[in-house]
């Protein structure tokens, strides 16, 4: 096995940001279609479909619709979910059905949520790195979004 295929801390993502809101809100951000489809694409993507079954083995898909209008659509099941706590479910593209493990955790922080967000197993640095970009985007509009809403 390559340096380049082989497997470990190289194939995951970690990624911790702090949200001006409350961990409840931050949680419905993540588990809400309507609150999804916000958010949850780089930026110029759209998601017009997302869906799901919010409970161990329930399956979620969404389509990403890119700025040229082609449709990626990507799918999983939800693994563990402790409200307002974490979340643990599987990430795969369709067109290439290899599966990550996405890990979500969400705390109180003294400026309202810290959010640590963890991918793991792809299978490739490039994988990883494209993933890395598009999820970065995503929480910039995550952020953005969560201050033009209020808790309920």
């Amino acid at each position: 096995m390559s340096a380049k295929n082989k497997p470990g801390p190289a194939r995951k993502i970690t990624i911790s940001r702090i949200f001006a809101a409350p961990r409840e809100l931050v949680f419905a951000a993540w588990t809400e279609p309507r609150h999804l489809k916000q958010w949850s694409a780089p930026h110029g993507f759209t998601i017009p479909v997302s869906r799901g079954e919010l409970k161990p083995k329930g399956r979620w898909t969404a389509c990403m619709v890119t700025p040229q209008g082609e449709k990626l659509w990507l799918s999983g099941h939800y693994l563990k979910i402790v409200k307002n706590r974490l979340l643990v479910f599987t990430h795969a593209w369709k067109d290439d059905g290899h599966e990550t493990i996405v890990t979500v955790r969400f705390e109180d922080h003294a400026r309202g949520t810290k959010m640590t967000f963890e991918q793991s197993g792809f299978g490739s640095v490039e994988s990883r790195d494209g993933h890395k970009g598009g999820w970065i985007q995503g929480f910039e509009k995550l952020g953005d979004y969560l201050k033009t809403q209020r808790p309920k």
